[in-house]
């Protein structure tokens, strides 16, 4: 083992020591990396802005290769009228949408606050507030580790859904067959937004939802929004030391949510007979209200619980390992061994407890997975 220490690279802060640590700085860093330990049949765990991962305490006893490459290219020919930018995979996310809005190339202004790194945001299709960059995504260059070549995506290969894409669908225990190299965006030009898809965000801004608004002032309510939320990084305030919103917001049919309360939100699927439904909603209406934590634990001197702001995030209130992130909370069930946060989601609304209709419990086991809003999904690496 190394004396790099995993937790100082994850927004949890969770994680003990690197078998091997790679830093690979270049696009030939990544790929030189990655061959030599596949070809010595190590295990190989990829980090870059640190935001998916939830690590051991015992650390990843194969190699670590973060990937750190920075920057991007801008071409404006054959773009459409726009810009098409090549990012590498290593570059925080963050610092891209502020150099677009600020630049005003439109687009991703929604997508204002997440942490990350850009080559993380096409593995779940990264989406907040109504965006997401399968919008705005061309093509991804990447690293095929079965081939031993190089492979670059197209928008349509890519297979983006919900969450999704054919890159995390290739990911098998948190170990990806690609590895995003760069991502290039086409990104119209002008001072106005996309249309404002997200009610929140619209009544934010003092819009229709899908009418438009300046970028600049998108970007500012997002990130109002994010850091009411505790999703914007803040080193002083412990609701961010996260992998920030843990579940997806589940997709049922029509009749499932038919059977829901009024007072449920409901939002569009993008499919006939579907209906999206409200994580936070159904997690709080199952007893986990904001700042629940392990039994016998405090929120200010406890280990783990989720935010205090929203209930979406499992949070590190300072002393919390996998140990006890990943097995909690112990009152859903004796020992803790089945009872994770997510499990005790789920055993609670499928036993019946503060949950609504029979239709309802039967549906959440199979759609709440844990997922980073921001990053690509969770990795639990054990």
């Amino acid at each position: 083992m190394t004396s790099t220490l995993l937790s100082s690279l994850t927004t949890s802060a969770v994680g003990g020591p690197a078998g091997t640590f790679i830093e690979a700085r270049t696009e030939a860093d990544i790929i030189d990396a990655i061959r030599t330990a596949d070809a010595a049949g190590e295990q190989v765990l990829i980090i870059s802005g640190g935001s998916n991962l939830l690590i051991s305490d015992d650390g990843f006893p194969g190699t670590v290769v973060r990937i750190a490459s920075e920057g991007f290219t801008v071409n404006a020919e054959d773009s459409c009228g726009g810009v098409a930018v090549v990012v590498q995979a290593g570059h925080n996310w963050d610092q891209l949408v502020e150099h677009a809005v600020r630049h005003a190339w439109s687009g991703i202004e929604a997508l204002s606050g997440i942490p990350g790194s850009t080559g993380a945001t096409p593995v779940q299709n990264v989406g907040a507030y109504g965006a997401d960059v399968s919008q705005t995504i061309a093509a991804v260059r990447t690293w095929d580790r079965e081939r031993n070549a190089v492979r670059t995506f197209t928008n349509s290969e890519l297979q983006f859904g919900y969450r999704d894409s054919i890159l995390k669908r290739t990911t098998v225990n948190g170990s990806p067959r690609y590895i995003v190299l760069t991502v290039e965006f086409q990104l119209p030009i002008g001072r106005m937004s996309a249309p404002i898809r997200y009610a929140e965000l619209a009544r934010a801004l003092g819009v229709e939802p899908g009418k438009r608004a300046y970028a600049t002032d998108v970007r500012r309510e997002v990130l109002r929004l994010r850091a009411s939320k505790g999703m914007v990084w803040d080193a002083a305030d412990r609701d961010t030391y996260s992998t920030g919103s843990f579940f997806t917001n589940p997709i049922v049919p029509a009749e499932v949510a038919e059977a829901l309360p009024e007072s449920a939100p409901r939002y569009p699927a993008g499919a006939d007979g579907l209906v999206k439904l409200s994580a936070a909603w159904l997690i709080d209406q199952a007893g986990f209200g904001k700042g629940f934590g392990l039994e016998q634990d405090s929120v200010s001197g406890g280990r783990a619980s989720l935010s205090t702001k929203h209930t979406l995030a499992i949070t590190n209130r300072g002393a919390a390992g996998r140990q006890t992130w990943w097995p909690w909370p112990a009152r859903c069930g004796p020992a803790s061994n089945a009872a994770s946060a997510l499990n005790c989601t789920r055993s609670r609304c499928s036993s019946g407890w503060s949950c609504s209709p029979p239709s309802v419990r039967r549906a959440l086991p199979e759609h709440f997975r844990g997922a980073h809003e921001a990053d690509a999904q969770p990795v639990r690496v054990r």
